[in-house]
């Protein structure tokens, strides 16, 4: 065998070995690998956010109550009795709510408040109107707004599936009581009136009839 050859073969044989040897210590890979980074992969790390963004608290609750507490459970469940009920829709609704019966009741209109009333509320505003007529009072009363709102509680019942949500307002308008002559017996023309309430609304949950009642007032 002549010089270059045998050289060749040399050269060849520890081509070999130190592929051998590389594949040892590096491992196969097949196709393209990224790099490895040290600790858990990205997504890994985005993994317990995740779960907070989409199995978390419902803010729509918490926004207006505590968590933990009785009224949150409360809303919760009703929630879950008429998956169309939210937090926020229902206290927009309670806000025109207010207006229409409070300025129905003032005006002595109860006729087109009736079917936002229970049954006792709508007596008791009946009484105190026509105590009003009897005595000869006209009341001139004009809503500004409504200053402060806020859930104050909410109850439900499981049997009746009926739930109760009281709201506090502070509302604003302007109001005048005259008697029989026309003279000014009660408040001013030029005065705005703070007025506080807590008003109660009812509703039965998942029910066809999608209106809350006014079940009780209070300050």
């Amino acid at each position: 065998m002549n010089s270059p050859l045998l050289q060749l073969l040399v050269l060849a044989g520890i081509a070999v070995f130190l592929i051998l040897r590389l594949k040892n210590v590096l491992g196969t890979r097949d196709g393209y690998e990224p790099p490895r980074e040290a600790g858990p992969q990205p997504a890994e790390r985005r993994g317990p956010e995740l779960e907070v963004i989409e199995g978390g608290p419902d803010r729509d609750i918490l926004d207006h109550a505590e968590e933990g507490s009785v009224t949150a459970s409360a809303l919760a469940s009703m929630k879950t009795a008429d998956p169309s009920f939210g937090v926020s829709d229902f206290l927009e609704g309670a806000r025109g709510a207010y207006e229409m019966i409070l300025m129905g009741f003032e005006k002595g209109d109860l006729a087109s408040i009736k079917p936002f009333l229970a049954d006792e509320v709508y007596e008791t505003f009946a009484e105190v109107v026509e105590a009003r007529d009897k005595q000869g009072l006209t009341i001139e009363s004009e809503f500004v707004g409504v200053r402060e709102m806020a859930l104050h509680e909410a109850i439900f019942d499981d049997e009746t599936r009926e739930g109760e949500i009281s709201v506090r307002f502070i509302g604003e308008l302007t109001y005048v009581v005259r008697d029989k002559a026309g003279d000014v017996v009660e408040g001013s023309e030029s005065q705005i009136k703070r007025q506080k309430d807590i008003w109660t609304f009812a509703r039965a949950m998942g029910s066809d009839d999608p209106n809350w009642q006014l079940v009780a007032t209070g300050e």
